[in-house]
């Protein structure tokens, strides 16, 4: 009999993270439509809102979804939603568009997002879950990366930003025949029956709730930075004048970074222990967030970016893994409920109140910092 953990099962799932990566595009999309709209931070640090309360509101819900249809058909019903909400900017560009397409693409995230994490299980063996997941994460830094960069590059062939959505449309529909035409047996997952009331009690576990706040915070932390990080380099930096410039510093030195941790780690944490290794990636990236602080230069900024991104790269994963393993036959109800606390990616609106009334974007990153140490205190708990 085939194993159900071949190759050709494992390369199409880990594909969809890279469509899970589409979310990043929000952090992109707020500095475009900043300056094309003559927006203030809050108005546009709406597209974040628009975006991430889709993980508040139906993460819960796809699960209940997944148990009656399935991981993998789950997965492609997401992969519908991000298609449509890439092709509505292009087809028709303005403030209220922009948001609806967002709105789009937060759904179809929401339900990826659900779904392939446990989807993973059912591919590779339980060993080298921790080290797929981040394998995952790797590949959706990359369309992170992509994402910046293709916009700057389409800028400044006179195309105009918003040609990087059907480049993402393009891929997205070829990730979805991929993953339709792989056979994956996913055993019992989607024979079960869950709840609301069932989900939520998990929190009553004292880890559950430990690693779900650990997701809040750690998604928080990310689309702020995302958001945040090219409008702080332009007010530090004067010799930084344009967007797509400060953008694309971000995509290098964050994101790049960011991909190159992800994939070292993914090997390492297939031998280094996940407690040791998430205590070293915390400490890490709060130094690099504290120091950013008080950079005074571009590349002493961006060198404390690549500090934090390298020890950013690996937590969600860590976290996520530690969560499915400790409770394993409740993985689609752990899955759904930790990514409800992806909704933390509404942070940025906060932080965009926060910079409107301090006149600052140092403010923002300042309470970054703050947030970060909750990630130190979690080290304790990961034994």
């Amino acid at each position: 009999m085939k194993s159900n953990y071949s190759l050709s099962k494992i390369l199409p799932v880990l594909f969809g993270f890279f469509i899970m990566g589409v979310v990043d595009l929000t952090g992109t999309a707020i500095n475009y439509v900043k300056v094309d709209f003559e927006l203030n931070d809050t108005m546009a640090n709406l597209l974040s809102l628009s975006c991430f309360f889709w993980f508040l509101a139906l993460s819960v819900p796809t699960g209940i979804l997944m148990n009656r249809i399935g991981r993998k058909n789950t997965v492609l019903v997401s992969f519908m939603f991000t298609l449509a909400g890439l092709l509505l900017p292009f087809l028709t560009y303005n403030f209220v568009s922009t948001v609806v397409a967002f709105a789009l693409i937060g759904i179809g995230n929401t339900i990826i997002q659900v779904a392939l994490n446990p989807l993973v299980s059912n591919v590779v063996s339980k060993e080298k879950l921790t080290g797929s997941l981040t394998m995952g994460q790797f590949i959706k830094t990359l369309a992170s990366w992509l994402g910046p960069n293709v916009a700057a590059w389409t800028t400044a062939a006179t195309l105009g930003w918003k040609y990087v959505f059907p480049v993402f449309a393009v891929i997205t529909l070829l990730a979805a025949g991929w993953l339709w035409m792989t056979r994956i047996n996913e055993g019992e997952s989607k024979k079960k029956t869950t709840s609301f009331l069932a989900t939520f009690s998990l929190l009553k576990d004292t880890k559950i709730l430990l690693f779900f706040i650990g997701i809040l915070i750690l998604v928080g932390v990310d689309v702020g930075m995302n958001a945040t990080l090219p409008k702080y380099i332009m007010e530090k930096c004067p010799e930084v004048t344009s967007v797509s410039e400060a953008d694309r510093l971000k995509s290098y030195f964050y994101f790049i970074v960011r991909a190159i941790g992800a994939f070292s780690g993914g090997l390492l944490l297939m031998k280094i222990p996940e407690r040791k290794f998430y205590a070293v990636s915390a400490c890490l990236s709060l130094t690099g967030l504290a120091l950013i602080l008080f950079a005074g230069s571009l590349w002493s900024i961006l060198a404390c970016v690549v500090i934090f991104a390298l020890g950013y790269s690996n937590l969600f994963a860590i976290i996520f893994s530690k969560a499915l393993k400790h409770i394993p036959e409740k993985a689609n109800e752990i899955s759904s409920l930790l990514i409800v606390g992806v909704s933390g990616g509404i942070l940025a609106l906060l932080l965009g109140v926060v910079s409107d009334i301090f006149g600052t974007q140092w403010a923002a990153v300042s309470i970054l910092s703050i947030m970060w140490l909750y990630i130190m205190w979690l080290i304790k708990h990961l034994k």
